[in-house]
């Protein structure tokens, strides 16, 4: 939490209450909820917060660092409190997400095509499937 104030307060950024909710609510996220979750969570403990400022709030971390944002994986964005370098692992079925650390591929060298093309300065694999939860469902539909 301490973090969280110090980068709000170098970036004349107040800490208020909705601000904070939002922050809290991500930080013990294990889902990557998308804004709308947060938003729905978040009402909980402040009836009177607008999805807007949730949003608002959202793209003021990703700019700050303080989470991370995942695009592309539905037709909405996921958020992650894991700024640290890692990959996901994407459910096609009930769409959960999750983290998984891959050294062997943040070693990796960029093929020279991409090294052509400029500076690349992160890395994000996105694997796509079944989990198994979904696999068992299908599987005891199909009996």
């Amino acid at each position: 939490m301490e973090q969280f104030r110090k980068v709000c307060r170098e970036n004349g950024i107040k800490v208020t209450p909705q601000r904070l909710e939002v922050f809290l609510e991500i930080l013990g996220a294990t889902d990557h909820p998308s804004a709308e979750e947060v938003f729905r969570r978040v009402r909980r403990k402040l009836p009177m917060i607008s999805l807007d400022t949730v949003y608002r709030t959202l793209t003021t971390f990703d700019e700050l660092g303080l989470i991370a944002t995942l695009r592309s994986l539905e037709d909405r964005s996921r958020f992650d409190p894991n700024t640290r370098e890692h990959h996901h692992v994407v459910c096609t079925g009930c769409k959960r997400v999750m983290d998984i650390f891959w050294p062997e591929i943040d070693a990796l060298s960029m093929p020279p095509q991409v090294e052509d093309w400029g500076r690349v300065e992160t890395k994000h694999v996105l694997l796509r499937g079944t989990c198994s939860t979904c696999l068992l469902k299908i599987e005891s539909e199909a009996d």
